[in-house]
This record gives C-alpha cells, sequence and structure tokens, in this order.
C-alpha cells in the first residue's frame, strides 16, 4: 500500500530542511507510534524498516526512546539483585 501526504509547501520546506529523507523520517515515525501502541511487533517493524537484525530493531527502538522494559522486568532484576547482594554477604 502507498500512502500520501498532502502537506503544505513551507512545511514540507522546513521538514526537508530537518530531514534530508523526509519520506523515510514519515515512514519511521509512523512505525515507532505502531510499535508503541501495539499495532506493529518487533518482526513486523523489522520488516516494514527492512532491518536484516532484532539486534538493529533494538538499536533504532533506542535510537527512538523506545524502551521493552516493564514493571515486572524491573520487579525481576530487583530480586535478582537482592539475591546476589544476600549471596556476596555470606561470603
Amino acid at each position: 500500500m502507498q500512502i500520501t501526504l498532502d502537506l503544505p509547501e513551507d512545511i514540507a520546506e522546513d521538514l526537508g530542511a530537518k530531514w534530508t529523507n523526509l519520506p523515510r523520517a514519515a515512514l519511521e515515525s509512523l512505525a515507532v507510534e505502531a510499535y508503541r501502541a501495539d499495532a506493529l511487533s518487533a518482526s513486523q517493524l523489522r520488516r516494514l524498516l527492512g532491518l536484516e537484525t532484532r539486534t538493529q530493531v533494538d538499536a533504532f527502538l533506542k535510537q527512538h526512546g523506545v524502551f521493552d522494559y516493564t514493571v515486572e522486568d524491573f520487579e525481576q532484576d530487583c530480586e535478582t539483585l537482592r539475591r546476589v547482594r544476600e549471596s556476596n554477604a555470606q561470603r
């Protein structure tokens, strides 16, 4: 599917000055927001952007301030840290 955006010329020029590849910037913005909204999986994001590996997807998401780190991940990390500290204290 092809999507066309109609932008006022002055806005297109301003955006084009900031992003040399405006169509790619628009695609990446759409991809980031769709991923944040759980409308795209990491695999779909990789395909949409033409990335080859999950590592590239992770780097792209990090570059755009998207981190897959849930409250449950944090709680699990805290528990792991507590166990490691207890283990080290017993030595």
